[in-house]
């Protein structure tokens, strides 16, 4: 398993001037990232919202590269989301999805047969062109310069530790540093 802190700083040194939605990864990604103009972080939106929005900004911005960080909760939400990206094809999307094997975020719930499900699997049965599975950061450190590389949409299912929330959400330190007026504000301008 991995950090998800530890994979995104990898995938930092690979980013290039891709517009990144770091998803539920996005308490590491905020405070790391060195071009927030380019970041699309958008809380916690619904359970399932990050991927439909990724897809939303891929085909608004086909000639830039989106890499969307989801989660295999968000994905299990709306698992519908797979089809409908293969379908549409946007070769400019790269779609990470973090499993942790709970639902971190409402209290660390179990996520059912979450040792036995096989997300990229689920990918390349919905119409992906490529999809791909990492446990170790040795691994993905080896392979994401080509995947960045080559067209999307490409699924990459990463095994992460579980970082379980607790506290009520009222009660947690926020990582959001910006309204969502202002995260889609600063992208619209960074994109003229």
């Amino acid at each position: 398993m991995m950090h998800t802190a530890e994979l995104l700083q990898v995938y930092m040194e690979h980013r290039g001037d891709a517009i990144t939605i770091p998803g539920r990864g996005g308490r590491h990604w905020v405070p790391m990232s060195d071009e927030p103009h380019r970041d699309v972080p958008l809380g916690d939106p619904a359970m399932g919202g990050h991927s439909g929005f990724g897809l939303g900004l891929a085909l608004a911005q086909p000639d830039r590269k989106i890499v969307l960080f989801d989660s295999e909760g968000d994905i299990l939400m709306s698992l519908g989301i797979l089809t409908t990206i293969a379908e549409q094809n946007p070769t400019n999307l790269y779609h990470f999805m973090l499993d942790n094997e709970v639902y971190a975020t409402t209290g660390g719930q179990p996520v059912p047969n979450a040792k036995n499900v096989d997300y990229a699997a689920f990918a390349k049965a919905a119409g992906y062109p490529k999809a791909l599975a990492f446990t170790e950061i040795e691994d993905f450190t080896r392979e994401l310069p080509g995947i960045l590389s080559e067209p999307g949409p490409v699924f990459v299912a990463l095994k992460v530790f579980p970082e379980i929330q607790n506290e009520a959400i009222g009660n947690r330190r926020p990582w959001q540093v910006r309204s969502r007026t202002d995260v889609v504000g600063g992208l619209r301008d960074s994109l003229k």
